[in-house]
Order: structure tokens, then C-alpha cells, then sequence
């Protein structure tokens, strides 16, 4: 995996003691922005960026950084799942997500994930770095409003299976087609949509897709 090229991080000389920090954010220009705010900061250094949640590990297997900040919903794998995914294959690397999506869902998976902190991307980029360098230092950083809506949401009602079967629905697949994707049985697949209908109390399996994603469930 190659650092982009576009901002040049490894065409400079790290500075000793500077943290290294791997970007994963699919929007080109907010991702330059980080990285060049971030650069700013005299004790950080963007080693790697990267556009794809299934680039993450090969970019912080590269680059070894400190911290990895990821995206949520990220193309090839979510950033939740990268989050665990960098969990097992860098341990020494800590995770900070941070997202547009402030979802109660997203941060109790995100903590179930390994991650040290969630921000939602709606304050200064100072507020970004002081965030890095408390979870650099062992504290465990939580968007304050988020933290509070998450507490009083409750844990995510839906099992793995439920979660698969809704998410496979997400684009209108019809039974059999989230059956063979799956490699359950048709009726198989009516239980656990009938399951996830009932818990997220809405009336089909398209309004429970909905709810699910706005709870940060899926």
C-alpha cells in the first residue's frame, strides 16, 4: 500500500517524538484537509492515507502509525469493521473514530470494536488534536453528547444474523436473493426479518432498514 501521494507525508523527514497518525476517509477533499491541519500540529506527522476500509490494515502494516483516524462508512469495509479488523493485526495502533454519523448505535460498536474514542466532525481541527493526544496518553475520548444520547438509546436489540439479513435488504433484495447471498433457507430469512420487524417496531422490512441504520444498529 502507498501513501498518497498527493499530500507527501513520506517525502518529509519525521520529527523525532512525532506522532504518526493514518488517515482512512473516502471524501478526497475533507481527507487532504485533515491531513493538512494536522501536519500543521508541531508534534503529529500524516504517515498514510487511505480511501477504503479494506485499505486500513495494509496502509498501518506499512506505516506503523500511532493512531488511525477512520470514517465510519467507509467503500470495501466500514470503519467499524477496520476498527477491529487493525485491532488484531496492530494492537500498538489506536483507533479514534471520527464521523458525520453521531449514531448511539455506531458508538457502542465502535467501543465493542476496540476504538478509544468517537467524534462527531462538527468541531476545530484543535479539538481533533488534543483529542489524539488524550487518547495517545491512555484516556478514552467520547463526543459528550453522543455519549448521553448512547446511555439512554440502550444496547442494539438486533443479533449478527438479524443485522445480516436487514443489511442485506438495504437495496430492496428480495427473499431469495438475501437467502443466496447468505446461503440460508428462504423461510430462514422470513424468521429473521420477521424478528428484526418486530424489535424495531415498525411494519416492514424496509422501515426496519431505516430505523435500524438511523440507530446506528447495522
Amino acid at each position: 500500500m502507498s501513501r498518497d501521494a498527493a499530500t507527501g507525508p513520506a517525502e518529509r523527514d519525521s520529527s523525532a517524538g512525532s506522532v504518526k497518525v493514518l488517515l482512512a476517509e473516502d471524501q478526497g477533499m475533507m481527507r487532504g484537509a485533515l491531513a493538512l491541519l494536522l501536519n500543521l500540529e508541531d508534534d503529529m506527522e500524516v504517515v498514510a492515507q487511505v480511501s477504503a476500509g479494506d485499505q486500513v490494515v495494509p496502509a498501518a502494516l506499512e506505516a506503523r502509525p500511532d493512531i488511525a483516524l477512520l470514517d465510519i462508512e467507509l467503500p470495501g469495509r466500514s470503519g467499524l469493521d477496520a476498527a477491529a479488523d487493525l485491532r488484531e493485526a496492530l494492537p500498538s495502533c489506536k483507533v479514534l473514530i471520527v464521523t458525520t454519523f453521531g449514531r448511539p448505535g455506531y458508538l457502542r460498536r465502535a467501543m465493542e470494536a476496540g476504538a478509544s474514542g468517537f467524534l462527531v466532525k462538527d468541531g476545530p481541527v484543535e479539538d481533533l488534536a488534543a483529542a489524539i493526544r488524550r487518547v495517545l496518553a491512555g484516556e478514552q475520548v467520547i463526543d459528550p453528547g453522543l455519549a448521553a444520547a448512547a446511555l439512554s438509546a440502550g444496547p442494539n436489540p438486533l443479533t449478527q444474523r438479524e443485522r445480516d439479513v436487514l443489511t442485506a435488504a438495504v437495496d430492496g433484495a428480495t427473499v431469495a436473493d438475501i437467502a443466496g447471498k447468505l446461503h440460508l433457507s428462504q423461510a430462514t430469512v422470513r424468521n429473521y426479518l420477521s424478528a428484526a420487524i418486530g424489535k424495531t417496531g415498525t411494519r416492514n422490512r424496509m422501515e426496519a432498514v431505516r430505523t435500524a441504520r438511523q440507530n446506528g444498529w447495522l
